[in-house]
């Protein structure tokens, strides 16, 4: 029988998931193991768990030479370097992101809503998008360089 706390419970239990166990539904799918293969403590932290990398520790934050921005997970290139911008974060942050690169979320994690963003072809968390940014958007893509490449070009 489905009850009313049938139901809440099992949305509890699907919010509570984590974002591995949802991962069939992007492009690129790895098992846990391959993922802890791939990347450092740190970028599977983040990458995999949403975590967030100490803010001044990722050298992407002071670099603006011209080229893109990949995903560390697929490789799929995300961002411009032309979009970037010096935010006084302590991140690496950009104005917008390159057509069909990413996707968003809800994060409700810190009492209060904020858009996170994901890699729309493996799902690794990126950051964070906050309406505080610069022109022409008004968004500040707030990344964390464990989860970026940088590629010259």
């Amino acid at each position: 029988m489905f009850t009313r706390r049938t139901f809440t419970l099992s949305l509890l239990g699907a919010a509570a998931m984590p974002q591995a166990v949802l991962a069939d539904t992007f492009e690129v799918t790895r098992t846990d193991a391959e993922w802890q293969a791939m990347l450092t403590d740190l970028q599977y932290q983040v990458m995999r768990h949403e975590a967030t990398e100490r803010a001044g520790t990722s050298p992407l934050e002071k670099n603006y030479a011209d080229g893109v921005y990949h995903c560390r997970g697929c490789d799929l290139v995300l961002y411009a370097s032309d979009t970037k911008y010096d935010s006084g974060t302590g991140w690496p942050s950009f104005y917008a992101s390159l057509r069909n690169a990413i996707g968003t979320k809800a994060d409700n994690m810190l009492l209060r809503t904020r858009t996170e963003c994901h890699c729309r072809r493996c799902g690794g968390h990126l950051g964070h998008i906050f309406n505080d940014g610069p022109a022409p958007t008004g968004k500040r893509h707030c990344l964390n360089g464990a989860s970026l490449v940088f590629k010259a070009a």
